[in-house]
C-alpha cells in the first residue's frame, strides 16, 4: 500500500463513528495534520473530525506510529472529554515561548464588556493555568509510547478550556473570559479578521490542500496585535523551510462578523 492509502486505511478502520467512516478527503486532512505535528509544524491537534473516541483516536495513532509513518514522540490526550493529538515538545517549547518572551497575546470577551479587550497574559488566572499546562507538557515529555490516551480530569476543572485550547495548537492569540461568571462573550456581530494557514500534502503521487491553522482576532485590535501575527507567520515560515513533507505555505486574512460566535 501506498503511503497515502495507509494513512487513509488506518483512518477508516479506527475512527469510525456509528457506522460512518471519515470520508477520504477527511481522512487526508487528518493525515496532513498528524503529518505536521511531527514535523513539529503544529504543537497540537483539537480532534473534531467526527464522534469518535479518544480510544479511538489513539488506536488511531498507535496504528501510524505500528507503521512508522509517524514517530512514537506524539500522544493522544484526553482532556476534559475533548480529544486531542500532541506533540508535548513542541507544545511546551511553543508555550514557553508566548509567555517567557512576551510573545502572548490574551483577549478577554466576557459577555459583561461592551467590546473584546486585551488583558494582561500574566494575571494570576491565566499565570495559573499556564504553570499547570507547562507541568502537564513536561510529564507527557517523559512518558514512553502509550497504549491509552492520557487523560486529564481533575486538574483541568479550573482551566478556560478556550484560552488551553489557543495556547496549545499554537495560536498567537488566545481568547478568555471569566467562566465563574459567563461562559457567553462579547463576539456577537464583533467583525473578525480569520488569519488561516495552508498547505499542500505531497503523498507519494498525490497532493492534498489542507487547513493547518486558523484563528481569530477582533479588527478592531487587529494594529495593536500586528507585530504578534508577523512574528507567528514569520516563525512558521521558518520552521516549514526546515521540512520538505509539506509544500506552498500560504498564509492569509478574510473578514468575518457572526451573530453568535461559540468558543
Amino acid at each position: 500500500m501506498s503511503t497515502q492509502e495507509l494513512f487513509v486505511a488506518a483512518a477508516r478502520k479506527c475512527l469510525s463513528a456509528g457506522r460512518k467512516s471519515l470520508s477520504v478527503s477527511q481522512s487526508l486532512d487528518l493525515a496532513a495534520q498528524v503529518s505536521a505535528l511531527d514535523l513539529g509544524l503544529k504543537p497540537a491537534l483539537l480532534y473534531d473530525s467526527n464522534g469518535a473516541s479518544a480510544d479511538q483516536v489513539q488506536q488511531y495513532l498507535s496504528s501510524l506510529q505500528s507503521s512508522q509513518l509517524v514517530s512514537k514522540s506524539l500522544l493522544t490526550l484526553d482532556l476534559n472529554g475533548n480529544t486531542l493529538i500532541v506533540n508535548p515538545v513542541t507544545a511546551r517549547l511553543n508555550v514557553e515561548q508566548l509567555f517567557h518572551d512576551g510573545n502572548a497575546a490574551v483577549i478577554d470577551v466576557c459577555h459583561s464588556l461592551e467590546k473584546p479587550t486585551i488583558t494582561d497574559p500574566l494575571r494570576e488566572e491565566l499565570k495559573s493555568t499556564t504553570r499547570d499546562l507547562l507541568l502537564l507538557l513536561r510529564e507527557l515529555e517523559h512518558l514512553k509510547e502509550a497504549e491509552k490516551p492520557h487523560c486529564v480530569r481533575e486538574k483541568s476543572d479550573e482551566w478556560n478550556l478556550c484560552t488551553v485550547f489557543g495556547l496549545l495548537l499554537g495560536y498567537p492569540v488566545a481568547y478568555w473570559f471569566d467562566q465563574n461568571k459567563s461562559f457567553e462573550n462579547c463576539l456577537s456581530m464583533t467583525p473578525l479578521t480569520v488569519t488561516t494557514a495552508s498547505v499542500t500534502w505531497q503523498a507519494d503521487t498525490t497532493s492534498h490542500r489542507c487547513c493547518l491553522f486558523s484563528f481569530s482576532v477582533p479588527t478592531a485590535l487587529l494594529e495593536e496585535m500586528q507585530s504578534k501575527l508577523e512574528n507567528w507567520r514569520l516563525c512558521l515560515q521558518e520552521r516549514f523551510q526546515q521540512q520538505n513533507v509539506l509544500k506552498d505555505l500560504t498564509v492569509c486574512q478574510s473578514t468575518v462578523t457572526l451573530p453568535s460566535v461559540c468558543l
